[in-house]
């Protein structure tokens, strides 16, 4: 078993605390050595002699070392040195587990952040291309109410009057594509055209004029 490094979130005398329980579970240090606050752990660590003495207390507290009176601090139970590390490394696991997951969360909500804006941007540009590419075609549909009827194409002088390029005409269950002069329009036809942004409503009026 490894020394587990020290985290640095922690205070000072609980990582040294960690780490000399971790060194007795590896047994660097071996039960009955004697532990020297202020000579071995303050100099080692480069702490005060009171952060090593405070760092010495939990394990004493622990039962991993024990304090003879006069004589110093003794390695005590290697057992208990192994529980507290396990116990340690579970709870920096937890914690690394929640940062983990708030970082990856935090990851996914600029992801998705960064898709919205980009999925925004891409409709928007499609709306407007729908909008204003004259190549779009349009559909407009002929009712019996419509003037014009029964006309030719070449009578009814469609792109002289709208600026709308006729390029199909649909007849029920038949599409008339690229009509010649000589088709007519009837009422309930769809017809297909392409134009500029106000190439509709000048259709419109040209066949609904009083509408």
């Amino acid at each position: 078993m490894t020394s587990k490094r020290m985290n640095v979130t922690k205070p000072k005398y609980q990582q040294i605390a960690v780490d000399v329980a971790a060194k007795i579970a590896d047994q660097t240090f071996t039960v009955g050595d004697k532990i020297h606050a202020r000579s071995t752990l303050a100099n080692k660590y480069s702490v005060s002699p009171e952060t090593a003495r405070k760092a010495i207390s939990v394990l004493v507290d622990l039962e991993i070392v024990q304090a003879k009176h006069g004589s110093g601090f003794y390695v005590h139970s290697m057992e208990k040195a192994k529980l507290f590390v396990d116990q340690y490394q579970d709870v920096q696991s937890i914690h690394d587990l929640k940062d983990d997951l708030i970082g990856s969360v935090k990851k996914q909500k600029e992801e998705l952040s960064h898709f919205s804006e980009i999925l925004d941007k891409l409709v928007d540009q499609t709306k407007r291309f729908d909008s204003f590419n004259p190549l779009n075609p349009v559909t407009f549909t002929l009712t019996a109410d419509a003037t014009h009827l029964e006309m030719t194409i070449s009578e009814l002088n469609l792109w002289q009057s709208t600026s709308a390029t006729l390029i199909a005409i649909k007849h029920g269950d038949e599409l008339l594509v690229s009509p010649g002069p000589y088709a007519k329009l009837t009422a309930g036809d769809t017809i297909y055209f392409v134009g500029h942004e106000s190439t509709l409503q000048r259709v419109q009026n040209f066949f609904y004029p009083n509408a």
